[in-house]
């Protein structure tokens, strides 16, 4: 059975959180499936005004001869996003932490009244 017979034999189903694209082959033998996710809110003969949904890629499948493997998508963004973060987050905490004892020595004037303090 080749991929595309298979892929025919699965159920139409409006409510999948998982679409998967259609197969393609590269030059090079190899075939390619792409697979998203499918997020929102609406159902199936709803009125589409209504309907919101997102798609965002997840990965894809890549069959080489008899062996299959699974190649995720990096969303580099939400890497980066993370970085911020981080690096915001250990600022603030480095601030508040000097401004409530700060590592230099406390140097005070006191009031001396002259009679051998």
């Amino acid at each position: 059975m080749k991929f595309p017979d298979a892929l025919d034999q699965l159920s139409a189903d409006g409510m999948a959180r998982r679409v998967y694209g259609e197969p393609y082959q590269t030059p090079g033998g190899v075939t390619v499936i792409p697979v998203a996710r499918v997020a929102g809110r609406g159902k199936p003969g709803e009125d589409t005004k209504l309907a919101r949904f997102t798609i965002a890629p997840v990965g894809v499948f890549v069959v080489r001869g008899d062996r299959a493997s699974w190649v995720a998508a990096v969303d580099v963004n939400r890497i980066a996003l993370i970085g911020v973060i981080t690096g915001l987050l250990s600022a603030v905490i480095g601030s508040l932490a000097v401004l409530r004892r700060p590592p230099w020595p406390e140097i005070t004037l006191g009031r001396s009244t002259g009679f051998g303090d």
